[in-house]
């Protein structure tokens, strides 16, 4: 029998049989949508989980950094980080907003403190930083810049789901904070998101975006959008919850695997999360140094002949894209630490069902490079 592909993520599901009833309940409510049962319920547990008071659902991440965006009402620039997924700066353009890049830091591969001082302009209005690989971002200096040039905070916390950092949830921090439920996260409802606020009036608000702006069946506060999450999503992610300690579990077990396996191997560095980090393990990141005996792309090229589809998360740059190669923020020379680790980063296969021996496979081919 051929041997299947592994890929970086894979969908975390739980066994069919286990989501029919759930599937029976909304069939027997016909509430498919609009804030129905499963809902609510999402929405009560993540904040048990995460130990917040409010919390606000949507249909994917994407349109929650969009209304969380609205919801501040930031407008001008916005500093942030070339290195994310496109739809961090993708957010800022749908809004007219111009994206401000900032370098990185070169440890936690997050957006760099030292450099955001010097980014801000009588036009800046807020900071959109990103836990990127779920590392956290140094979000105590970070808010001190925020207070001092009265600035928002908008925490990109796609990768976040489950990290805990001196103690508490990392999305506690900034004055939103917004996650991804995309299929391939550590938390998942098929597609989805949510954006973590700090009370009651800034939730409503963004209750009223997501849904068209309606506050009643004839009030419309705002030009909202169709961003809510559907029934089918909160029934799938009230189910993943009740699962989500022992996904940790198995994915921490694996990032063990592959440290110890690559920890020798000549030319690979292996990031870790800052002290203080209880980490969700999301991501499998490495960096293939200049001593390796390939480089990167080549590493990456003999992976997927081995049907390992390894990715270089992120690489390009989001400032090396055509919409914003333009920016005068987005010039290559001031942003070094992200180029560097752009064309050195490869993220690994890592999920809850990747067998131990596929991890060992992968060990063999990284470390057979420099036998």
């Amino acid at each position: 029998m051929p041997r299947k592909p592994i890929t970086v993520t894979q969908p975390s599901l739980p066994p069919l049989e286990e989501f029919i009833p759930y599937l029976e309940e909304i069939w027997e409510s016909k509430w498919l949508t609009n804030n129905g049962p499963f809902h609510g319920q999402l929405e009560k547990a993540l904040c048990d989980y995460f130990g917040v008071e409010h919390l606000a659902l949507f249909a994917n991440g994407t349109v929650a950094l969009i209304t969380a965006l609205q919801t501040l009402r930031i407008s001008g620039e916005v500093i942030t980080t070339p290195y994310s997924f496109v739809a961090t700066s993708h957010s800022l353009l749908w809004n007219n907003i111009q994206p401000v890049f900032v370098d990185i830091d070169p440890q936690r591969m997050t957006l760099d403190p030292a450099r955001i001082e010097a980014a801000i302009t009588p036009r800046t209005m807020a900071i959109m930083p990103v836990h990127c690989y779920g590392y956290p971002c140094d979000v105590e200096r970070i808010q001190q810049i925020a207070d001092t040039y009265g600035l928002k905070v908008i925490y990109d916390a796609a990768h976040a789901f489950g990290v805990r950092y001196k103690g508490e949830s990392l999305v506690r921090h900034g004055d939103l904070s917004v996650l991804s439920f995309h299929a391939t996260k550590v938390f998942n409802t098929f597609e989805g998101g949510a954006i973590v606020c700090p009370d009651a009036k800034t939730k409503q608000r963004i209750d009223f975006l997501k849904n068209f702006g309606f506050a009643d069946e004839v009030t419309v506060m705002a030009p909202g959008i169709n961003g809510k999450m559907n029934e089918f999503q909160a029934a799938l992610g009230m189910l993943q919850l009740s699962k989500i300690g022992q996904a940790l579990e198995k994915r921490a077990v694996l990032d063990r695997r592959y440290r110890e396996g690559l920890a020798q191997v000549r030319g690979i560095t292996l990031p870790q999360a800052p002290a203080g980090t209880t980490h969700n393990h999301a991501y499998f990141p490495v960096l293939v140094e200049p001593d390796y005996p390939m480089r990167r792309d080549e590493l990456y090229a003999r992976l997927r002949k081995e049907d390992i589809f390894a990715r270089r998360y992120f690489y390009p740059l989001i400032s090396d894209l055509p919409m914003y190669r333009g920016l005068p923020s987005a010039n290559p020379a001031h942003l070094p630490v992200a180029k560097s680790v752009s064309e050195r980063i490869l993220c690994l296969p890592i999920y809850p069902d990747l067998p131990p021996d596929e991890v060992d496979r992968v060990i063999g081919i990284v470390a057979s490079a420099t036998a």
